[in-house]
């Protein structure tokens, strides 16, 4: 059986999408800055494709044709197989994600979009831990110094008595 006219438009931009779109486009080249650090771009690629085609003849329909007043049906002198026409089409798009960064002995994941802040919290999660220990355990020491001066305060007037 001979190949169909629409699937060599198919055939065609499947091709032309399969060229344009890789692993490369997802995940970028890796970028190593001066420290060592290294960047990895993320992108979102979507894509879509269409195609379509039709069978026609402006005078004849099943290999039957009107004469020449267009009123009376004749067969058709040719084989009986319409012109082909159709086309086929495709879109890329392409927008960064976030940033992957690996370095210093950590890996971080930053998003390009603001709306994703969840991921910057929960980076976050252990320095604000840290620094709510931190201020706990000045807390203490204050509290502890605190005693100790009126501990001391305490001691000096009953000496002056």
């Amino acid at each position: 059986m001979a190949e169909h006219p629409i699937q060599g438009l198919m055939t065609t931009a499947m091709e032309s999408i399969k060229d344009m779109v890789d692993v490369n486009t997802i995940v970028g080249d890796a970028v190593q800055a001066p420290d060592g650090t290294v960047i990895i771009p993320i992108s979102k690629v979507t894509f879509g494709f269409a195609a379509g085609g039709g069978e026609f003849n402006s005078k004849s329909k099943a290999g039957i044709e009107c004469d020449d007043s267009g009123k009376r049906p004749v067969e058709s002198e040719g084989n009986g197989k319409f012109p082909f026409a159709g086309g086929s089409g495709a879109g890329v798009s392409i927008n960064p994600v976030a940033f992957m960064v690996v370095g210093q002995g950590q890996i971080k994941l930053l998003p390009v979009n603001v709306n994703s802040s969840l991921e910057k919290i929960l980076d976050f999660i252990p320095e604000l831990i840290e620094k709510a220990n931190d201020a706990y355990k000045k807390k203490i020491k204050i509290k502890k110094e605190l005693k100790a001066c009126e501990k001391n305060a305490k001691e000096e007037e009953d000496e002056e008595e």
